[in-house]
């Protein structure tokens, strides 16, 4: 007989952790935002009981009967709980946005840059400030909370990215409100209209190191025609890139390649391990490429999927040295558990949902379909394939309700541009330590046919979803079913079931 399923306790943990961060979210923003995620979890929660369905259909009529079932689930419940307490006790600690006084009054706002400002191709730009008091008209102060998004004026950006993150400015302008993109969407919330800009303290000596690495490394790319794609893909800056190109991408159903998170990381992870691995051996090599992660992160900024692809590699190298067990779905709950508990306003933001999402996708019906998949197609497309299609399942809901569009041409436009956007990468890393003629022109050439392949896909027209309920529901149907296929396919496989 095949062996039952068994869930991680960590899954249940960041479940029961889920379910209560995004519950108070919901209880003081209510932007909609939270309500998605209840319903993807309860899909996640329905799709491992049909998995356990699929794969043993007597495990619930055991449980009653065998003590070793009774403890597991009681571990689950024990798990559930604890994380639900935890997520309970972080979703309290993100400030929502408050001002003090009433929106209409405020003429001014102070507080600290949490992210180096992104520069506009019309000179203007835009950032994220955590306030700390306003102003408004005769003279009026008041204490404010919260992050808020801010319009910066143009002609300011190069002063406030040569200052960076980390320092304390003061905008006069006024509050305003942006409109929803979707009926779903809900509003997408309020921002600063920045009229103009005072800088009153710089960032920490720490961070004006970071400010100025950072832009050093932006100006070796800025000559050149493909530096702006280099600069998005390896520091996560898309300033100088090319705005139709950046559309294409999106239409082309492949923004995530532009969004820098596991992919990326585990490029570099592999550059890494093969300068330190044979000289240092594997346990110092680890240890040192995990540093040069974290040092990484730190240069780059605060990108949530960027942060959850880093705590992933730290945790898949204490699995490969013994201290952790190498199970996805667990070291996958465990990063997103530890996410929240050190950078709770991490969550909030839509990277970080469909970074989790994307990946789970991966774990749990990305293997199904590869199951289905093999030996009828050739390996090296295989996985990728499955990947993607396990990805595009787990997110649709959620891009439906952000985006209101699904663009599935994305699926396989991803199999030729996620190569080749590694190998313009590579080529990107290399140009930083051996600049030269040859490696400009191959680079010029990457980004030239990078460039037509986006453009071709994004003429594929999208599928325009208003009713996210609906594309859930789909969702899971669909998860189920593959689950339930994979697992009699593995069976006739094994010839532990007669051929029909």
């Amino acid at each position: 007989m095949a062996e039952p399923f068994h869930a991680p306790p960590l899954l249940y943990g960041a479940l029961g952790a889920a379910v209560s961060y995004y519950g108070v979210s919901f209880l003081s923003r209510k932007d909609g935002l939270p309500w998605l995620l209840g319903i993807l979890l309860v899909m996640g929660i329905l799709g491992s009981l049909m998995q356990v369905l699929a794969q043993h259909p007597t495990l619930f009529g055991k449980a009653l009967r065998t003590y070793r079932h009774v403890r597991r689930y009681r571990v689950y419940s024990i798990t559930l709980i604890l994380g639900f307490s935890l997520g309970l006790g972080v979703g309290n600690q993100v400030k929502p946005l408050w001002f003090g006084i009433p929106e209409d009054q405020i003429r001014g706002i102070y507080g600290t840059l949490k992210e180096d400002p992104r520069a506009f191709h019309d000179s203007r730009g835009m950032g994220y400030l955590a306030l700390q008091n306003v102003s408004g008209k005769g003279g009026l102060r008041a204490s404010a909370a919260g992050t808020l998004r801010v319009f910066f004026p143009e002609g300011t950006i190069p002063r406030l990215q040569e200052f960076g993150r980390g320092s304390e400015v003061y905008l006069e302008g006024t509050i305003r409100t942006s409109e929803p993109k979707t009926k779903t969407a809900g509003t997408l919330g309020k921002y600063f209209q920045a009229q103009s800009v005072h800088l009153l303290r710089p960032a920490p000596a720490l961070e004006q190191l970071r400010t100025r690495g950072h832009s050093a490394l932006m100006k070796r790319f800025s000559s050149e025609p493909w530096g702006g794609l280099a600069g998005a893909l390896l520091l996560g800056v898309k300033d100088q890139l090319d705005t139709e190109l950046s559309q294409a991408y999106q239409y082309a159903g492949c923004s995530h390649v532009l969004a820098l998170s596991g992919m990326h990381l585990a490029i570099l992870t592999a550059v890494l391990a093969l300068f330190l691995r044979r000289p240092l051996g594997l346990k110092a090599a680890a240890l040192l490429g995990g540093c040069c992660i974290l040092g990484y992160v730190y240069l780059v900024g605060n990108l949530p999927s960027l942060e959850r692809a880093a705590i992933m590699y730290l945790l898949g190298t204490l699995a490969v040295l013994g201290s952790l067990p190498k199970q996805g779905s667990a070291l996958l709950s465990l990063a997103f558990l530890l996410q929240i508990l050190l950078r709770p306003e991490s969550g909030q933001s839509i990277s970080f949902i469909l970074s989790y999402l994307a990946l789970a996708g991966i774990l749990s019906v990305g293997n199904p379909i590869h199951v289905l998949i093999q030996g009828r197609i050739p390996e090296v497309l295989a996985k990728p394939l499955a990947a993607s299609l396990g990805a595009f399942i787990a997110t649709a809901a959620s891009t439906v309700c952000f985006f209101g569009v699904l663009r599935p041409i994305g699926i396989l436009a991803g199999l030729i541009i996620v190569p080749l956007t590694t190998l313009f990468m590579l080529g990107a890393l290399a140009a930083l330590i051996l600049p030269g003629n040859y490696l400009g022109l191959i680079l010029s050439f990457l980004y030239d046919v990078l460039m037509r392949l986006v453009s071709l896909a994004a003429q594929v027209p999208g599928i325009p979803v208003l009713d996210t309920l609906v594309v859930a529901a789909l969702s899971l149907g669909v998860s189920g079913a593959l689950m339930v296929l994979s697992h009699r396919q593995t069976l006739m496989r094994s010839n532990l079931v007669p051929f029909a």
